[in-house]
């Protein structure tokens, strides 16, 4: 699997989850990368960008809540989720950003969130 997701689990309202995403191809290493999640019902939606500058973008559910970042030497992407709601309930996914340079998606990370 070139990109593997980890680091998800069941949390209460209010707390906080670090993702991994493992890059077995260094794939995210000139591109632009991104968080997708895809909560029950719903269509897959990125949360968080983040692109070859290093520049970060959010989306508004998440803004002020959620961190991306990467490590280029160890090939890895990060999401820190702070401050989680019942809403936040989903799959997470990284790949390339926009999904239409997507790669194969592996099987993501369950993040479920109880009130």
């Amino acid at each position: 699997v070139q990109l593997q997701a980890s680091g998800g689990g069941s949390v209460q309202a209010g707390g906080s989850l670090r993702l991994s995403c493992t890059d077995s191809r260094r794939i995210f290493s000139n591109n632009h990368m991104a968080w997708y999640r895809r909560a029950p019902g719903k269509q897959r939606e990125s949360v968080a960008q983040i692109f070859t500058t290093g520049t970060t973008n959010y989306s508004d559910s998440v803004k002020g809540r959620f961190t991306i970042s990467r490590d280029r030497g160890k090939n890895t992407l990060y999401l820190q989720m702070n401050s989680l709601k019942p809403e936040d309930t989903a799959v997470y996914y990284c790949n390339v950003w926009p999904v239409r340079y997507a790669r194969i998606w592996g099987q993501g990370t369950q993040v479920t969130v109880s009130s």
